[in-house]
This record gives C-alpha cells, sequence and structure tokens, in this order.
C-alpha cells in the first residue's frame, strides 16, 4: 500500500479532469452496469503512468467522441476495485497502469502496459481516439 499523501497528485491527475475514482469492487460494478461508454484507467505511480498513461487519457479527451464515463482505480492501493475492474478485462493478464473501454458493459478496447511503456503519450491517445470514434 503507498500513502495517501503520495498518490494524491497521481489520482488529481485524472479526478481533475472528470475521472471518478472506485474504491470498491461494488463501485466497479455498478459502474460498469451503466449504458454507454466506460472508460477505466488502472492508474499506478510508476514511471509510464506519469510520463504516457495519464497524459494520454487527458489527451485522448479532446476528441468529438469521448466514453460516457471516466472512472479510475488505483493499483497498489484500491486493491479490491483493481481486482474487480481487472476481473472484467479477461482474457488479459493483470497490468498497470492500463486502459479498458467497455461498451454497455462489454469489455471492446484493451490497452496493456505493453502498448504504454515507451510509447509517447500522443501515440495513447491517438489509440484511445481510434477506440472512441469507434465505439462512443
Amino acid at each position: 500500500m503507498y500513502p495517501p499523501e503520495l498518490v494524491k497528485p497521481m489520482r488529481e491527475d485524472l479526478t481533475s479532469i472528470g475521472f471518478s475514482e472506485l474504491f470498491t469492487a461494488d463501485d466497479v460494478n455498478e459502474a460498469l452496469k451503466k449504458e454507454g461508454t466506460t472508460l477505466v484507467v488502472v492508474n499506478s505511480v510508476c514511471g509510464c503512468a506519469a510520463a504516457n498513461a495519464r497524459p494520454g487519457a487527458r489527451m485522448s479527451l479532446q476528441n468529438a467522441k469521448t466514453p460516457s464515463n471516466l472512472v479510475t482505480v488505483f493499483a497498489g492501493v484500491d486493491r479490491e476495485a483493481v481486482d474487480a475492474a481487472r476481473s472484467q478485462m479477461v482474457p488479459f493478464p493483470p497490468s498497470s497502469p492500463s486502459m479498458a473501454l467497455f461498451k454497455d458493459g462489454e469489455l471492446v478496447h484493451m490497452l496493456e502496459r505493453h502498448h504504454i511503456e515507451g510509447r509517447p503519450a500522443e501515440a495513447i491517445s491517438e489509440n484511445l481516439k481510434a477506440a472512441y470514434d469507434e465505439y462512443c
């Protein structure tokens, strides 16, 4: 578990642009029951989350089509919520950071850590925008 004061600014990178934090399995289940599209970002303290994932998520929202719902869980902090979110991302193995787009509760697009690490935020944003254009 990371101390709350350490992860606070990392959480705010997403909550400040409209993401809702999920802390429990029930939170995750309720979020994924919603109609429309839901982007789930599995946030992390790692460098690729700071340099690539969170900026990529932010840039992706500058698009004509965007998800109806934006939610996030924090790996290494919100274990119950992370486990519940990852259980909905099968067959993809757990990774953080990662991003999943759901449509009406069904997983339709996935970015695993290996799609994020070492890639510029702009490339991640473009990948997500293409998914938004297709599913949102």
